[in-house]
């Protein structure tokens, strides 16, 4: 498994958008993106000028259904 870059709130966001992941609901900072066809759903935290913590970015990819190796490859 390759290391984690460190990540952005909108770049873990963007992927996930582009894998067929939607807006559910917004709560404070923290965005809910849903995949109906999976039903998964995932928070990710939007923290403005703060990146993703590496092990918290790993944890969402995972629960989405995706590895670090993924998302490398974009």
């Amino acid at each position: 498994m390759g290391r984690m870059p460190q990540v952005t709130a909108h770049d873990l966001i963007r992927f996930l958008k582009s894998h067929g992941f939607t807006e559910d609901r917004q709560s404070g900072s923290h965005l809910t993106l849903r995949h109906s066809e999976r039903n998964i759903s995932v928070t990710i935290p939007v923290h403005t000028g703060c990146d993703v913590g590496r092990g918290l970015a790993v944890r969402i990819l995972k629960d989405a259904g995706f590895s670090v190796e993924d998302y490398l490859r974009k």
